[in-house]
């Protein structure tokens, strides 16, 4: 064995002596609400296919007329040219969001690597909320900059760092809404805050675009905080039920972008179908005022007697419902009993979230039917 085959294994025995290791599992139609492993019907409380719209007619006659154009987009956008369907999109994307400007990349990770990466160097300060998604401190990390990291949602600790700091530039960076806890940013603090200290704030709202606002603008939108935000960066790979992202801000801040955001500059365009599909979300989401509603009644009912069984869910208040368990024996454990009795839930464990709140993780959708989610909380009381 060479040292490379030492140290792989050597990993290998690491993580399954902690219970970290992790395996690709055959999944037939996992973004649905009911899902299929060997053959098993399994109620999915693993997607973030909120509304329910990855499988929805609209969407896959979308993708099909954009297929038409070209299986793939064969470059980067800055060197054969920017797609006319790309273009339109964007310009409807920042419509929708209420900026000067929008910019399609080609994931949400991509999106947040890039933007911070090109907006911060060694001069700038980066703020993360310590619960902030991999992406973000990724991105930090990468950009080179002095990188704080405050308390989940400590507002007078972030102060602290800001006011501490002597950067010439400051970045505060928050999820709106945190994707294993379920819980959501203070953005009125963080906008003050912001204001005070004249950073930016830029807001990652994966978990929040689609579910909240009147029209599914986002949490920002929710909150009438939208034009408070200076960079939003969203997926479309969740309630949109896509693929690809979006960072929507001022004019000056998207140029900017577009000749220094590595993850743009060096990655092949999103294919046509994606686009397609992505334009016509956009007009479903817009329109999806009754599965929002629906989504919220849902997610407020399990949440409720996921309680009523026992289960610790943190603050969570939005569709991600976390049960915490604490170790991730307990939540490989919990997550297996739950699928032989026919529910597909994941094990959340280190690194995803610190060791000690180890976690199933709930993800509800507009069109879970009732008795599925009862059927769901039926074994969970028979595991509790």
């Amino acid at each position: 064995m060479t040292s490379w085959d030492n140290w792989l294994e050597g990993e290998r025995a690491r993580r399954e002596a902690e219970a970290l290791e992790r395996r690709l599992k055959a999944t037939e139609l996992p973004a649905e609400p009911i899902a299929f492993r060997n053959g098993k019907r399994l109620v999915n409380l693993s997607s973030n296919n909120y509304l329910g719209l990855a499988g929805h007619p609209k969407l896959i006659e979308a993708a099909a007329r954009g297929a038409a154009a070209g299986a793939g987009a064969g470059s980067s956008r800055l060197v054969a040219g920017n797609d006319l369907a790309t273009a339109a999109l964007e310009e409807k994307i920042a419509a929708f969001k209420g900026a000067e400007a929008a910019l399609v990349v080609g994931s949400g990770y991509l999106a947040n690597v890039g933007a911070i990466a090109a907006l911060c160097s060694r001069d700038t300060a980066i703020f993360l909320d310590r619960l902030d998604h991999a992406s973000i401190v990724d991105g930090a990390r990468l950009s080179g900059a002095e990188l704080n990291r405050y308390r989940h949602r400590d507002l007078d600790q972030l102060e602290g760092l800001l006011a501490k700091s002597g950067a010439a530039r400051k970045l505060i960076v928050t999820d709106t809404v945190f994707s294993m806890d379920g819980d959501t940013a203070p953005l009125s603090e963080l906008v003050e805050l912001k204001d005070r200290h004249g950073a930016l704030l830029l807001a990652d709202d994966a978990h929040g675009g689609g579910v909240f606002g009147p029209r599914g603008e986002g949490y920002a939108h929710e909150l009438g905080l939208a034009d408070r935000i200076d960079l939003t960066v969203g997926t479309f790979s969740k309630a949109f039920g896509v693929y690809g992202a979006y960072i929507s801000a001022g004019r000056a801040l998207i140029d900017h972008l577009v000749s220094t955001c590595r993850t743009l500059i060096y990655s092949t365009a999103l294919p046509p179908a994606v686009i397609a599909a992505i334009d016509t979300s956009l007009d479903l989401v817009a329109e999806a005022g009754d599965r929002r509603r629906d989504l919220r009644a849902k997610s407020e009912h399990f949440r409720a007697r996921l309680a009523e069984l026992g289960f610790d869910t943190g603050d969570s208040t939005t569709q991600i419902v976390p049960a915490l368990v604490g170790s991730s024996e307990r939540a490989l454990e919990l997550a297996q009993a739950l699928e032989e009795r026919g529910v597909l839930a994941i094990a959340i464990r280190p690194p995803t979230v610190p060791a000690g709140s180890e976690r199933i993780r709930f993800s509800l959708m507009a069109t879970h039917e009732d008795a599925d989610l009862e059927l769901a909380l039926e074994a969970l009381a028979g595991v509790a």
